[in-house]
């Protein structure tokens, strides 16, 4: 039986959450830092009182620490793909846009700036000026 080691289970699921040593140290408060992250995670036990507030940092339960699994994880994550809800933009699927996204931001922004200058016109033609 492989023995579970804590330490790399918390490195595993703050990879997994795309989440610095930095960021999760700042999550714990200020008697954390990068290092002290860093040598947690080579810890195999944690104590359990840190661990219970390394996991509310993570979002995660101590179990799910304690019992981490590369397969688990993915099929956790992959537990919110629900495919019969579009959430994508209009003109956009799977990731796609059939559209520049940078090219429609500034687009919208230049229909908003337009409709402000309208505004002022209006406000300018009824104080007479």
């Amino acid at each position: 039986m492989n023995k579970i080691h804590e330490g790399k289970n918390i490195r595993r699921i703050r990879e997994t959450l795309d989440m610095k040593q930095d960021l999760l140290a700042d999550k714990l408060g200020k008697d954390w830092n990068q290092q002290k992250i860093s040598l947690l995670e080579a810890k195999e036990v944690i104590d359990p009182k840190v661990l219970v507030e390394v996991s509310k940092a993570l979002g995660v339960s101590p179990e799910a620490i304690k019992n981490f699994s590369e397969e688990a994880a993915v099929n956790y994550i992959n537990s919110f793909n629900d495919n019969s809800v579009n959430y994508a933009p209009v003109g956009c699927t799977n990731n796609f846009c059939t559209f520049n996204t940078a090219d429609k931001l500034v687009e919208v922004l230049q229909q908003e700036i337009n409709k402000k200058d309208a505004l002022i016109e209006k406000l300018l033609e009824k104080i007479g000026k």
